[in-house]
């Protein structure tokens, strides 16, 4: 061969490798980033479950010894769950909120029959009806209650929520259940002005449509795509722990209330077989600030969560838009935050209150 020829052949094969290793190296930056599983990992048991993985030999020979194992085979199955915080009451009837009608009765009414005469629907349109009552020996209007007895109830019907305000329909609508129910059981209701109630549920609902926040942010996915198990691994490193949905991951409150913040992702890839293949571009970080108090400071908690989560993950922090979110601009944020806690509370409707949450529901 001439040297011409040998020189085609030598850059020839040059070419093949750096195109062979351009290839290789764009198939690894492409990939979805996983978990690096470090070896043996090993968590901290509780207690009484570790008390339980006592080996048989050991168990046997503890017993041999006349030793007391300490080990509770009866334990109910509610000790070994994770706790859960308690359940928060539904807000009760109120003025500020709710159209409220009297159902005067001629005698004392029982629980069970108030339960049993009630309409099999407890809404009205999109707007939630409720009956309570008072007993004798209280001055407080509760849920009617089994094995109680009343001598006062009443009747409710929202007058707005994010669905909007009521209107002469639903106002009618409301009239025709509750007479029914009255009839029933032998009360006479006393209805309020219906062109009141319609215009006081108007200007509830400018008002909350004026007040009404959710937060998006978006932390999108910078050089590399995502594995589920990684975003999973790094959300849960934050505090996230699994919703109720595929591709849903909660930050709990410090109260045990209503969840402060959620983290939600691509659902099919969270679905998928195998977490480790599928494939997230971006998540997003949701903050409903009427549902939380604003003592827990839930935006600033979003605002470092995020920031950290897109920096552990090699992410950029943006809008729904994609624009990049400055320190100017979630400065912004948080003072119309603070501005709109104050007008909530203002109005009696202090953010992460039962009234806030139904309003805003």
């Amino acid at each position: 061969m001439s040297p011409l020829q040998l020189s085609l052949i030598g850059l020839g094969v040059g070419i093949m490798v750096a195109v062979a290793a351009y290839n290789a190296y764009i198939t690894r930056v492409r990939a979805p980033r996983h978990v690096e599983k470090p070896s043996e990992p090993k968590l901290p048991l509780d207690p009484r479950l570790e008390a339980m993985l006592i080996t048989e030999p050991a168990a046997q020979e503890a017993t041999a010894d006349g030793e007391d194992l300490g080990v509770r085979w009866d334990l109910p199955a509610a000790t070994l769950s994770v706790p859960v915080g308690p359940t928060e009451a539904r807000g009760h009837l109120d003025h500020l909120i709710d159209v409220i009608t009297p159902l005067n009765l001629d005698h004392p009414i029982s629980g069970d029959f108030v339960l049993a005469a009630m309409p099999p629907s407890r809404r009205v349109g999109t707007k939630p009806f409720a009956v309570e009552g008072r007993r004798q020996d209280s001055t407080v209007w509760e849920h009617i209650q089994l094995s109680q007895e009343y001598v006062q109830l009443q009747a409710g019907l929202q007058l707005a929520n994010r669905s909007g305000p009521i209107n002469d329909i639903e106002f009618s609508e409301y009239i025709v259940k509750t007479q029914g129910f009255a009839d029933v059981i032998s009360a006479q209701p006393d209805f309020p002005d219906m062109m009141t109630e319609v215009a006081r549920a108007r200007e509830l609902d400018q008002f909350a449509s004026e007040h009404d926040a959710q937060l998006n942010f978006t932390i999108r996915s910078g050089k590399a795509v995502w594995s589920v198990g990684y975003v999973q691994s790094h959300a849960a490193k934050m505090g996230f722990v699994p919703g109720s949905l595929p591709g849903k991951m909660v930050l709990q409150s410090t109260n045990g209330g209503v969840p402060m913040l959620t983290l939600r992702f691509d659902p099919q890839a969270a679905m998928a077989d195998d977490s480790e293949q599928a494939s997230v571009h971006e998540l997003r970080m949701e903050l409903d600030v009427t549902h939380v108090a604003s003592q827990l400071n839930a935006y600033n908690r979003m605002r470092n969560t995020a920031i950290d989560l897109a920096a552990a993950m090699d992410g950029v922090l943006t809008d729904d838009s994609g624009a990049r979110l400055t320190p100017e601009a979630l400065d912004q944020i948080g003072t119309a935050v603070n501005t709109l806690y104050t007008e909530l509370a203002a109005r009696d409707l202090a953010a992460g209150s039962p009234l806030a949450r139904r309003l805003f529901s």
